[in-house]
């Protein structure tokens, strides 16, 4: 796997994927930035959420679940001090669907947790990371 970060101006970057798809990310202006993107850490926890939205999605559909919505609510915290990486980091899982079993959404929720999402087994050598869900009936 191949990336490419590519300076715009000022602190802006273009973030070039091997797949041919690019996403802007930026600072704050209090930093010198113009707010044109994400923040590369937000982009962390965009791509942990991902990672392990598509396994939830996945083992869902193989376990025949009638799914209609998924989301995931990232809440994350970091160190006071450089390097300021992240220390916990929360995801809540919102399964929508029509007679969805709980207890298949809590399964899907820990085989990525714990097996599957690289991302946020990788993160979680630094933070401490926590899941849950809810599950909402059609």
């Amino acid at each position: 796997m191949k990336a490419r970060v590519k300076w715009v101006e000022g602190i802006t970057f273009l973030g070039e994927t091997e797949s041919g798809h690019g996403v802007v990310m930026d600072g704050s202006p209090e930093v010198g930035g113009r707010n044109l993107g994400a923040r590369p850490m937000e982009m962390m926890l965009l791509g942990a959420g991902g990672c392990s939205s598509i396994d939830v999605i996945m083992i869902l559909k193989k376990s025949r679940q009638a799914v209609s919505d998924c989301y995931v609510d990232i809440s994350a915290e970091r160190a006071d001090t450089d390097p300021k990486v992240f220390t916990k980091i929360h995801m809540h899982f919102v399964v929508t669907g029509k007679d969805i079993k709980p207890e298949v959404v809590e399964k899907a929720v820990k085989l990525s947790a714990e097996k599957y999402c690289s991302a946020s087994i990788m993160l979680g050598a630094t933070a401490a990371m926590t899941h849950d869900f809810e599950v909402v009936q059609e």
